[in-house]
């Protein structure tokens, strides 16, 4: 039986659904809006990628610390304070005239992003019974994979249509659907971990040590800068892990990580997989248009063979997460995506078909999509009631420092092969070498997720 306390399980799923929609759509169609918006405040190019980043940036710092401050006050409270801080300021992007301001509502709008996604999936935890949590995180998958992939597609037509401003305000009444169903749906949860202190020190130190990896992998080429900040990043995160380990009530228990091995390697698993998928699709654009010569909107057609397939495979696997150990779903998802990875890899060339390139690009959609819900039930079905926001943040921290991997692989490789080199019909050759290299050091990514994932195995036997 659900829990009735916190409500309606279907308006939480309905709510968060919508939630997990938004995030990623915000992150993909203003990447496709950028040129318009660029030209028409004036922005530089470095502007126009702060604008991007800045988003990004803030959820990646502030996901785990939103997850235990649900843990603490009701994640509710913090979902619809979310809801609300995002809603507020997609709807005043709409009409903000300078870039600066642009930046700075981006990063708190990533904020509120945070907010949402922290304790998505430990709301729906709470309402729904162990024995169908599967198939309704399939569900919340689902929608997270429909938002970046349908991102392109919108904000291209809307953009065209109708100008930038209106990608931010076509979204608010969806914010403000989802706030109404929110506010009616859900009632006040019993707090996981009421009582408990909520830990600002580590939470700053959290903050600033994933920003300066993230800000470093985008700038990984600009040395020395980009690698100082990497170092000072990862310097700041061992850090992080020894304050943790002396706090009485930290913000992320090390214990959790120490006691429970399952956890931590269902954790680094998922990291692997997105430091193996997430730089796919900024590859195959490139490969798409300068060696196959497709024009940008031919190529967004191709490139939604992997998400579609993801949104179609993720709730099948969420269900069969239900009857089968999730671990092992899990990866055999993963080696799925990395015979893909590795026959692209191998097989990537200026005459490479359309059609084998769709079928390696549908092979790892599926492997990523057949991964992704049953190790996420896994995650959550590893912890006490009272950690669920501590492990829905650690499945979206996973998700943007396995991006941070992923973004400085593809430009260490790139500045390696190609240097400075702007991408011609004769630096073709040497971007290909890039692009196979790349796709070989993702599947090698790939493995290391499935030898975890195998550890998990022998470790719950």
């Amino acid at each position: 039986m659900s829990n009735s306390k916190a409500g309606s399980p279907v308006m939480v799923l309905a709510t968060v659904c919508i939630a997990q929609f938004m995030v990623p759509l915000m992150l993909t169609a203003v990447g496709v809006a950028l040129p318009t918006l660029g030209r028409d405040i004036g922005a530089t190019a470095v502007q126009l990628g702060l604008v991007e980043q800045l988003y990004a940036l803030s959820l990646a710092m502030t996901m785990l610390t939103f997850g235990r401050l649900g843990d603490i006050v009701g994640q509710r409270r913090v979902f619809l304070a979310g809801l609300a801080v995002f809603t507020s300021l997609t709807f005043s992007l709409g009409f903000t005239r300078g870039v600066e301001m642009v930046m700075i509502q981006r990063f708190f709008q990533g904020v509120g992003a945070a907010m949402l996604l922290s304790g998505s999936l430990a709301l729906v935890a709470a309402v729904y019974p162990p024995q169908v949590r599967g198939r309704v995180i399939g569900i919340v998958s689902a929608f997270t994979y429909a938002g970046l992939s349908a991102g392109p597609v919108i904000g291209g037509y809307i953009t065209g249509h109708f100008g930038w401003r209106s990608v931010f305000l076509t979204v608010v009444p969806l914010g403000l659907a989802a706030l109404a169903m929110g506010l009616y749906g859900m009632r006040d949860e019993e707090r996981n971990a009421s009582g408990e202190r909520m830990d600002w020190r580590g939470s700053l130190a959290y903050g600033l040590s994933v920003g300066l990896v993230m800000l470093g992998a985008v700038h990984a080429r600009e040395a020395p800068w980009g690698p100082l900040m990497i170092a000072a990043g990862l310097a700041g995160l061992v850090i992080f892990f020894r304050l943790q380990a002396r706090t009485e009530s930290p913000l992320l228990d090390v214990g959790l990580l120490t006691g429970n091995r399952y956890f931590t390697l269902s954790c680094l698993a998922a990291m692997g997989n997105y430091a193996a998928t997430f730089g796919i699709t900024f590859l195959m654009s490139l490969y798409l248009q300068f060696a196959k010569g497709l024009s940008p909107r031919q190529a967004g057609f191709v490139l939604l063979i992997q998400p579609v397939v993801q949104v179609v495979s993720s709730p099948l696997a969420g269900r069969l997460a239900d009857r089968i150990e999730p671990a092992r779903l899990a990866t055999a998802g993963m080696l799925t995506s990395s015979a893909g990875l590795l026959l692209a890899a191998l097989t990537i060339g200026p005459e490479t078909s359309l059609w084998l390139l769709g079928a390696e690009l549908g092979l790892i959609g599926l492997g990523f999509g057949v991964f992704i819900t049953p190790n996420s039930t896994a995650i959550m079905g590893s912890v006490e009631r009272r950690q669920f926001g501590v492990a829905s943040g650690m499945i979206g921290a996973m998700r943007t420092l396995g991006m941070a991997v992923s973004l400085t692989s593809v430009a260490f490789i790139f500045s390696l092969i190609m240097g400075e080199a702007a991408i011609t019909p004769g630096t073709l050759p040497s971007f290909l070498a890039s692009m196979r290299a790349g796709l070989a050091v993702f599947a090698v990514f790939s493995a290391l997720g499935v030898l975890l994932s195998l550890g998990r195995l022998r470790r719950r036997r």
